[in-house]
């Protein structure tokens, strides 16, 4: 499909209207940023057996410190028998547990990814457009099964794979699936709200249109952190900080837990020779990575400093007009005041939200680092956790941590990155027009 077609808008009462963009170029189907049906659960292709055998197995090789055995013995498969988009993305989830189970599941972090891993984890990822690790697509948004009929049932989905086999990280996992089916109606309707406003802002039935759309939005996140608050109910703190987060890290900073270059992708058997391949530095898997939230973002014209400034939103032009015309005494008509009223509540919602994760982020990381772990060995998330700080920090990135301060899996000060997009998200309230 063309990006200059469009495609139907399933609003209430009415079948006429349509979105000026293809969702399907953005990968949004009807089930938002999530597939349109369940991930596939193995890959058909026998070829692919031998991956499948080791993921299975996953939790209980780590268990039983087989894992890196077992994955040294693979051999090297190509990706010639991949055909399909979700055999694709199931490929990525397969081989990005296999990496970060191999990368962390030992006594010590291992330096060296194997070329069984590597050569081929190499491609799928370049083919679907991410780095070669464990992001967020691919333990949460390609990782579940289902016995309900919508995605929104929690109790209904489970994690296909985990590090530990412990309910307490499918049920981390799928929280955050259930949460992006909860917010996949709202993109058409906001990117519906977004054209009408930029088209004609002055235009009555426009202002009506983006007003109402706005208040959606507030209420849609409002079901997002009823979701969020369910996190406690199978997800135990000291199970998540200790057992799951540590399988979590990427390489990027995290010199403190054993990898001061970073992981070398190994690429001998590629045609290149021995010792072929090159030492990697990525982030690792987080939640930050959600599309549906940054897209939150990006209709409530929120601007995070450490992105740099981005051009203003539809809504945000549209108030912009509003101000010019009660700057020239003829004052905000209803259905301004209206729009600007469900802006402001609405980008509130999205700054309290954000307020929720920090008071879960204090639960789930802040209390457990200071305390006890209890088992035997490198405790990696501890390490993890407090990283050597740097004097210098990339262009468009986050700040690094400063020596003993918390950090997220990406390896960026935990508590200043998620304090600072709170209260940006705050500011994007406060209607700062021209």
């Amino acid at each position: 499909m063309s990006p200059y077609e469009t495609l139907p808008f399933p609003s209430k009462g009415t079948n006429t209207d349509t979105l000026p963009v293809s969702l399907e170029d953005y990968g949004i189907t009807s089930n938002g940023f999530l597939p349109e049906e369940p991930p596939l659960e193995r890959l058909p292709h026998p070829y692919y057996a031998p991956w499948e055998s080791v993921v299975e197995s996953l939790a209980t090789s780590l268990a039983e410190h087989t894992l890196r055995h077992r994955v040294d013995h693979l051999p090297i498969l190509s990706t010639e028998h991949l055909s399909t988009k979700p055999e694709w993305q199931r490929a990525c989830v397969v081989l990005g547990f296999l990496a970060h189970a191999y990368i962390w599941g030992g006594e010590t972090a291992a330096e060296i990814l194997p070329p069984s891993i590597t050569l081929p984890l190499l491609t799928v990822s370049s083919h679907l457009g991410i780095p070669p690790v464990a992001t967020y697509a691919c333990v949460n948004l390609w990782n579940f099964r289902t016995t309900a009929t919508t995605l929104t049932h929690l109790d209904a989905l489970q994690a296909q794979h985990t590090f530990t086999g412990t309910q307490d990280e499918s049920w981390f996992y799928m929280v955050s699936v259930a949460m992006e089916a909860q917010g996949a109606y709202i993109i058409p309707v906001m990117l519906h709200a977004l054209s009408q406003a930029a088209a004609k802002p002055s235009q009555k039935q426009h202002l009506i249109t983006v007003a109402n759309a706005l208040n959606e939005l507030t209420a849609c996140i409002t079901k997002l952190g009823v979701l969020l608050a369910r996190m406690d109910e199978k997800c135990n703190p000291h199970v998540f900080y200790h057992r799951i987060r540590p399988f979590l890290a990427g390489s990027k900073n995290m010199a403190a837990a054993g990898l001061p270059r970073g992981v070398f992708y190994d690429q001998t058997g590629s045609g290149a020779g021995a010792g072929a391949g090159e030492w990697r530095q990525l982030r690792g898997g987080s939640n930050g990575q959600s599309s549906l939230i940054q897209f939150l973002d990006v209709v409530l014209g929120v601007e995070h400093a450490a992105q740099g400034n981005s051009n203003p939103d539809a809504v945000g032009e549209l108030l912009a007009v509003g101000e010019e015309e009660e700057k020239e005494g003829g004052g905000l008509s209803e259905e301004q005041v209206a729009v600007r009223e469900a802006f402001q509540t609405a980008t509130r919602a999205l700054a309290e939200f954000r307020n929720m994760h920090l008071q879960m982020v204090a639960r789930y990381i802040i209390i457990p680092s200071r305390q006890a772990n209890g088992t035997r060995g490198m405790n990696l998330a501890t390490a993890s956790s407090r990283l050597n700080g740097s004097s210098s920090t990339e262009k468009g990135q986050a700040a690094p941590a400063s020596p003993g301060e918390l950090t997220g899996t990406g390896g960026t000060a935990l508590l200043p990155f998620l304090k600072q997009s709170r209260d940006e998200t705050f500011q994007a309230g406060q209607l700062k027009v021209r």
